[in-house]
C-alpha cells in the first residue's frame, strides 16, 4: 500500500510538471532531495543512499550501499558475507567490497510516505509562487488586461489565466470607477511583492505609466520611436498633462497623439473615466514649459526665484487667473509636477486698480494673522489678489474652511463697497 501511494505521488509530480512546465533540472533537483531528507530521517543519514528519479516515467529508484565487513557495527551502512549472500544469493563477494542493494519505496512506512508527500507540495507550491513572483516581475510596467473575478470596498480581485491573483487597490483606481464581476478592465502592472510567502500583485490605473502605455498602444509614431514621451503627470480623474518630443521634424508630436478627429486621443480619454488630458511639446526650457502647461491660460512673466528649491511666482492678469489655477487647482499642481517646482499664481495689477487695491495686512484688525499669512502663501498680498481667485480654489490650495473663505470675502468685498 506505501508502494502505491509513493507511485501516485511521482505520477501526481509528473502531472503537475507538464501543467506548469517546471525545469527539468528543477523538478529533478526537488524530487531527490525530498527523498533524500525523508532517508535522513528513517536510516539517520543518507550518505550511503542514491536516488535515481526518472521523471518521463514517473520512477523513483533509491539504491542503500553497503560496505562487506566482519562484524556490522552500522545496520544500515554494513553487511556481513553472509547477510549479503543471504540476500543475493552471490557468494563471490569479499572483505571491504561494497553492496548495493534496491530499496523498496515501502521501508519508509506510511508516516514516511506521507512526510514525502507533504514535503513534494510544499516544495512545488514554493517552486510556482517563485516562478509567479519572476514573472511579473519582469512584467512591471506593463498593460495587463483581464477580468474581474471579484469585488471588494477596497480592492478589486484578478485572476489570469493560470489562476494567480491580481489586485486594484482602491488608491489605484480611478475616483468614481465602479467595478463589477466578469467586467473587462485594462490597468498597469505597478508592483510585486511577497505577502506571507505570497506573490502579492497590485495592478493600478491612476499611475503616470497607465496613461504612457495607453498612448504607446494608441500612438504608432511612439512605438516606432519617431515620438518620445519624456513626462506624463496625473490627477487621476481630473486631469493630466503629457509632455512629447519628436525626432523628426516632420511629425507633429502633439497632432499625431491625438489623431485624426481626436480618434487616438478618445479612446484614452474613454478608458480614463473621461480625464481631462492635455499633450504639450516638451522643452528644456523650464520658464517654456511652465507657460505651455499653463496653456489656455496667458502668463505675464515668471520668477524663477534664485534657487531650484524656491517657489516659481507666475504673473498672470487678473482675468487670467481662474485659467491658470484650474478647477481645484489642478492645472497649476500639474504645471509644477512637470518641472518638479512648487508654482504659485501671482495676480499682477497695474494702473488705477493697483490704486484702489488695499494689502490685506490693513485688515489685521478684521481677519486672524494666520489666515492673512495663507492667504499670502498662495500669493495674494491684496484684497483684489483674493477677491479674483474662486472660493473654492481659495479654500483647497490655502487649507482654509469653506465657512472661513466666506467671512473673509464678506470683509474684502465691503472695503470696495464702501
Amino acid at each position: 500500500m506505501e508502494k502505491e501511494q509513493v507511485v501516485t505521488l511521482i505520477d501526481a509530480f509528473k502531472v503537475f510538471k507538464e501543467e506548469k512546465s517546471i525545469d527539468r533540472p528543477v523538478m529533478m533537483g526537488v524530487l531527490k532531495d525530498v527523498f533524500l531528507t525523508q532517508i535522513a530521517k528513517t536510516f539517520g543519514s543518507s550518505d550511503n543512499f542514491d536516488v535515481i528519479v526518472n521523471v518521463d516515467k514517473g520512477t523513483c529508484e533509491i539504491y542503500q550501499n553497503f560496505e562487506i565487513v566482519e562484524e556490522v557495527e552500522d545496520p544500515n551502512s554494513q553487511m556481513t558475507l553472509e547477510q549479503v549472500a543471504a540476500d543475493s544469493g552471490d557468494d563471490d563477494y569479499e572483505i571491504g567490497d561494497q553492496y548495493t542493494k534496491k530499496l523498496d519505496l515501502s521501508s519508509f512506512g506510511r508516516r514516511g510516505i506521507l512526510n514525502i508527500r507533504q514535503n513534494l507540495q510544499g516544495r512545488i507550491m514554493d517552486i510556482e509562487k517563485a516562478n509567479v513572483f519572476k514573472k511579473y516581475s519582469e512584467k512591471v510596467g506593463e498593460i495587463f488586461n483581464g477580468e474581474i473575478y471579484q469585488t471588494w470596498s477596497k480592492e478589486v480581485l484578478i485572476l489570469d489565466e493560470d489562476g494567480n491573483e491580481l489586485h486594484i487597490p482602491k488608491s489605484e483606481q480611478i475616483p468614481g470607477e465602479h467595478f463589477k464581476k466578469n467586467d473587462t478592465v485594462r490597468a498597469v502592472i505597478k508592483s510585486v511583492e511577497m505577502k506571507n510567502n505570497t506573490p502579492y500583485i497590485v495592478l493600478s490605473r491612476t499611475s503616470p505609466e497607465f496613461l504612457e502605455r495607453l498612448f504607446e498602444q494608441e500612438v504608432p509614431e511612439i512605438a516606432d520611436g519617431l515620438i518620445t514621451i519624456k513626462k506624463v503627470v496625473r490627477i487621476p480623474g481630473e486631469r493630466a498633462k503629457v509632455a512629447v518630443e519628436s525626432y523628426d521634424e516632420r511629425v507633429d508630436p502633439i497632432g499625431a497623439c491625438i489623431g485624426v478627429k481626436g480618434g487616438r486621443f478618445m479612446g484614452i480619454v474613454r478608458e480614463l473615466r473621461n480625464e481631462n488630458i492635455d499633450v504639450i511639446q516638451w522643452t528644456q526650457n523650464s520658464q517654456l514649459l511652465i507657460q505651455r502647461a499653463l496653456n489656455p491660460a496667458r502668463v505675464s512673466s515668471i520668477d524663477m526665484g534664485e534657487t531650484s528649491a524656491d517657489k516659481v511666482k507666475v504673473y498672470m492678469q487678473p482675468d487670467e487667473v481662474r485659467k491658470g489655477i484650474g478647477r481645484g487647482g489642478c492645472n497649476i499642481a500639474l504645471a509644477g509636477m512637470l518641472v518638479d517646482r512648487e508654482i504659485e499664481v501671482w495676480r499682477e495689477t497695474v494702473g488705477e486698480d493697483e490704486e484702489d487695491d488695499v494689502a490685506l495686512d490693513e485688515f489685521a484688525n478684521e481677519i486672524d494673522t494666520w489666515i492673512i499669512e495663507k492667504l499670502k502663501g498662495i500669493g495674494c498680498d491684496t484684497a483684489k489678489d483674493v477677491l479674483a481667485i474662486a472660493p473654492e480654489d481659495i479654500a483647497k490650495r490655502a487649507d482654509l474652511e469653506d465657512e472661513t473663505v466666506e467671512e473673509v470675502l464678506g470683509i474684502l468685498k465691503a472695503e470696495f463697497e464702501d
